[in-house]
């Protein structure tokens, strides 16, 4: 008999029975993703379960699940039956004000006038130059646009 009890007989780790120990290890373990009915089902055989007095354990192992994963579906549940378990992953989406629409619109409105304007005074810097190496006279107004 050797350390710790172990017998003559070797053991499977796989399950397989053939004695060889087979254990693979992917190169990025991928996170597993449960469908809203997947999720369902397993909350009702829990539930039915744990009403008969037991068994939820084995009905854990069997699907390979934590407790702690089954108690965030029951959270889940009770928060929506399918719209709650069927929660989708990243960034959540902002409702945007009423007037938000129209601002961002206003805004790049604005930009695009205010880079309208700086060329069109670029134009009329390039025509006043011509205008004085050509000799024409301009009329005198004032520089800011107003017409007071």
């Amino acid at each position: 008999m050797g350390f710790m009890g172990s017998s003559s007989t070797p053991r499977s780790v796989n399950g397989t029975g053939t004695g060889s120990i087979n254990v693979e290890v992917a190169a990025k373990p991928r996170r597993r993703r449960f469908s809203a009915e997947y999720k369902l089902r397993i909350l009702r055989e829990a539930d039915e379960l744990a009403k008969t007095g037991g068994g939820v354990g084995a009905l854990l192992r069997r699907e390979g699940l934590y407790s702690s994963l089954l108690a965030a579906w029951r959270r889940e549940r009770a928060q929506g039956e399918v719209s709650g378990l069927s929660k989708k992953r990243g960034p959540k989406q902002t409702v945007d004000p009423a007037g938000a629409k129209e601002v961002r619109r206003l805004t790049t409105e604005n930009a695009r006038l205010r880079r309208r304007l700086t060329q069109a005074e670029a134009i009329i810097e390039v025509q006043k130059k011509i205008a004085g190496l050509l000799g024409i006279p301009l009329s005198n107004h004032d520089d800011d646009g107003s017409d007071s």
